[in-house]
């Protein structure tokens, strides 16, 4: 069975926008023809001043309409934000446009205002018509515009649909100038003959107003500002999201219709590369509920979180050196803190090249953690769950008879020192170094203590947690 035909949202916006576009153009090319005819039939400046600003508005429509098609084209190598930018240029445009039809509408304006006695304006029906019919064409094209606009985030269909609704507004004042013009004639009131200049003012004022507003807003696009508050709102919805720890940088622009945002944030570098993998997602999601459709890259750095312990921290440095660590214990006593912890390396490696690594991390990590007093590792491929306990010191006869005894069974290259025993929960917890031949393998090395621990244990009563250090002789 056939798969039913997909439809890309995007082709189908931009086939409407084609289609407001060229039926705007269609509406702006008849207004224009009809205004002009019938402004140099009444010597009107008033509806002649209205046959400019639709010429320009044909002009703007015909931009528009190149503008929408060059904007929905796909980014390319050399465009890699995509077109959008057109339909800003092409507002920009249209206001300049609009700006030199105020020019020469306040030019004309004056003129016949001060500078020519005899003038005469033929406000007969067909002025009427003209101006009626093109405030019926001017609101029914605004509004499709307009709501075209606002669905598709198209600043160049907004552009227009701003030409046509000053057109309306001025189209209005004209009108209401042809009436002083008859109302002037009809009642013998010569100061009205002049409302008709006086109305070509009104147009220029409204079309100055709204150009450069218009022109401002394209200007800001241009130049990749947002509107305010947006950028907070933003900035909030990421943070929002559980297991951001803050946002480095965030930028914003917009492409046309478009958004694009750049969000470098950090999380807790405990986290796993899938955590931190959905949390971006997760940040992805939240800035859409903000910027419908918004094309979102969120980048993720690692950083100390708020909440991050002592064992995440052992463990995150015993990583950065390619170690693994587990069995964690923190011992306290009289204001002291040392540590025992079970490092995992490689079993490829030499007694001596373990221990160069093993003293590597042991360096750092008194770095970072300086309250500790002594660490005591131990090298084994097993894990256990970290605690702090308190520790009460206690005698270590026992545990070194018990040491002397086992190497006088079996003679071994081993050279135990500094031991250490702390009575914790009711048990006897052990520590000590033992010196091994540089050039012994690590996992001989593991099978050696592996064999004292488990002598220790079966003639040491009450025995808990043993850790054996070995470390290459010197």
């Amino acid at each position: 069975m056939a798969n039913a035909p997909t439809h890309d949202p995007r082709s189908q916006a931009d086939r409407e926008k084609r289609w407001v576009a060229s039926t705007s153009l269609a509406a702006a090319v008849l207004l224009t023809g009809t205004k002009l005819g019938v402004g140099l039939q009444t010597n009107s400046l008033g509806i002649l001043s209205e046959a400019a600003h639709s010429a320009l508005d044909l002009v703007a429509a015909a931009v528009t309409l190149w503008a929408v098609r060059v904007s929905g084209r796909p980014a390319d190598r050399e465009h890699t934000y995509g077109h959008g930018k057109v339909e800003n240029l092409s507002a920009l445009f249209e206001t300049l446009l609009l700006l030199v039809t105020c020019v020469w509408i306040i030019h004309e304006a004056v003129g016949r205002l001060f500078f020519r006695a005899e003038l005469h304006v033929d406000a007969n029906v067909w002025a009427f018509l003209v101006m009626i019919l093109s405030i019926v064409v001017d609101i029914s094209r605004s509004r499709a515009l307009k709501k075209a606009a606002i669905k598709y985030s198209s600043q160049a269909l907004e552009a227009d649909a701003l030409h046509f609704s000053t057109d309306v507004w001025s189209s209005s004042v004209v009108l209401l100038g042809l009436c002083g013009v008859s109302i002037g004639r009809r009642f013998d009131m010569p100061w009205l003959v002049h409302a008709d200049a006086v109305a070509a003012l009104g147009v220029a004022a409204i079309v100055v107003w709204v150009s450069l507003k218009l022109g401002k807003k394209s200007v800001d696009d241009l130049l990749d500002g947002v509107p305010q508050g947006l950028h907070d709102r933003v900035a909030a919805a990421a943070r929002a999201v559980p297991g951001v720890e803050n946002i480095v940088r965030l930028r914003l622009r917009r492409s046309g219709p478009e958004y694009f945002a750049d969000v470098t944030l950090t999380v807790g570098r405990g986290a796993a590369f899938e955590r931190a993998h959905e949390i971006a997602n997760e940040v992805e999601v939240a800035l859409h509920a903000v910027l419908p459709n918004a094309d979102v890259v969120v980048h993720v750095e690692p950083t100390v979180a708020a909440d991050e312990d002592v064992t995440t921290k052992i463990r995150l440095l015993a990583a950065r050196h390619g170690l693994g660590a587990h069995g964690i214990r923190i011992y306290e006593k009289d204001r002291k803190r040392w540590l025992e912890l079970h490092l995992e390396v490689s079993d490829s490696l030499l007694l001596d090249e373990a221990h160069t690594q093993a003293s590597a991390f042991e360096r750092e990590l008194r770095k970072n953690l300086p309250g500790i007093t002594r660490i005591v590792t131990h090298i084994e491929p097993t894990g256990d769950d970290a605690a702090t306990v308190q520790g009460q010191p206690v005698g270590q006869s026992r545990v070194r008879k018990a040491i002397d005894d086992f190497l006088a069974e079996q003679p071994l290259p081993i050279k135990p020192h500094d031991i250490r025993v702390q009575l914790v929960d009711g048990e006897l917890a052990v520590s000590f170094h033992c010196t091994l031949e540089p050039a012994t393998a690590i996992t001989e090395a593991h099978e050696l203590t592996v064999h004292l621990e488990e002598y220790l244990r079966a003639h040491v009563p009450g025995l808990g947690r043993v850790v054996i250090h070995v470390e290459p002789k010197k």
